[in-house]
């Protein structure tokens, strides 16, 4: 029988009289056996209790399909879905690609739940903004690069790994580092191998990457459900004492990207739209040091395996949008992704 801790079971009648769980009543947190790593039965418990709240099909593929008369929208793979129609995942590109003109990654939907990642980079291209930097810059949107974490709002892949730490497994692990990467995905995977198809000296899309922008945002189920789930599954001590999130909009920078007007330029275009991050009172967002303001400092993006690091772009950051917060509106969160990008650029 699976091991879980105050979980609730509902009594099904089927032919072999077994128990099942209602999804409502499961938080991953109680999954598995406190301290002890999950194995394949938990990680199935895990799966099969993720609720569907969404759907890929019907929100985001047909918003990709209204921009093909303005862009060129290429299927660079799929992520299996059990026994449903496998995921298509998209590249939306700036039409009269040229190597004459660097090329700037926007990606979004790493992390799944996280909404403004999507929608933001969709309002970047359906705006009109898009096309005005194609005029300097090449351009290309991934607007949603984990569609399952998206229907389900979770943060990890239907696997029960993040994603947004699976861009270099073989990465260095430290112990109580909140960054760390995790094991290879087919999403980082199917990225890496467009990326890795557009390198082509041959290759008219070939690319020369300047800039890249991974949309992110950080909510409040980050305390209350994901850190707590990443706790159970890695077999780790419960620990009921909650991080602060930050009310507000700020970035990450790489410690190997110094450029602080860059960061300036960015954090003063989303002022227009949305608050900027407080610092706590010891000078840190979400318990990393401030560089300037809005904008925290981590180690090499591509040693711990984020998406920001999957290119060599001189010019990377994560963005952090606060859709929780009580002075910001789903809305301003979009337009926040999308202030952000023009600032970076406009830079």
């Amino acid at each position: 029988m699976y091991l879980l801790l105050h979980v609730v079971l509902t009594v099904m009648t089927v032919a072999s009289s077994a128990l099942s769980i209602s999804p409502a009543s499961v938080h991953p947190s109680t999954i598995g056996t406190v301290g002890k790593q999950w194995g394949l039965e938990e990680y199935q418990i895990w799966k099969d209790t993720r609720i569907k709240c969404r759907c890929y099909f019907t929100n985001v593929i047909p918003a990709v399909d209204a921009l093909k008369s303005e862009f060129d929208v290429e299927q660079y793979g799929e992520i299996p879905n059990d026994d449903e129609t496998p995921f298509p995942l998209f590249a939306v590109k700036t039409k009269c690609w040229s190597k004459s003109k660097r090329s700037v990654l926007i990606t979004g939907g790493i992390h799944g739940y996280e909404t403004s990642g999507v929608e933001g980079a969709l309002l970047f291209a359906r705006s009109g903004e898009a096309i005005k930097y194609s005029q300097h810059f090449n351009i290309m949107i991934l607007p949603c690069v984990s569609p399952w974490g998206y229907e389900r709002i979770q943060r990890w892949n239907a696997k029960g790994v993040d994603p947004n730490r699976s861009f270099n497994p073989d990465g260095e692990i430290v112990p109580g580092r909140s960054f760390n990467p995790e094991a290879a995905t087919e999403e980082s995977a199917a990225v890496i191998q467009l990326l890795k198809r557009m390198g082509g000296a041959d290759d008219s899309n070939s690319c020369d990457w300047i800039c890249h922008l991974d949309l992110h945002e950080t909510t409040d189920s980050d305390e209350t459900e994901f850190r707590p789930a990443k706790n159970a599954r890695d077999g780790l001590p419960v620990d009921n004492e909650k991080g602060e999130i930050p009310d507000g909009f700020y970035l990450v920078q790489d410690e190997t990207s110094p450029t602080p007007e860059w960061f300036t330029a960015m954090i003063e275009a989303v002022r227009k739209v949305t608050h900027i991050a407080p610092a706590d009172k010891d000078g840190k967002i979400i318990g990393e040091k401030i560089s300037q303001e809005g904008v925290i400092k981590v180690p090499d993006k591509k040693s711990l395996g984020l998406c920001a690091g999957v290119t060599d772009a001189p010019y990377r950051t994560t963005t952090e949008v606060y859709p929780d917060s009580p002075n910001a509106t789903p809305i301003q969160c979009n337009q926040a992704q999308v202030a952000c990008i023009q600032g970076a650029l406009d830079y």
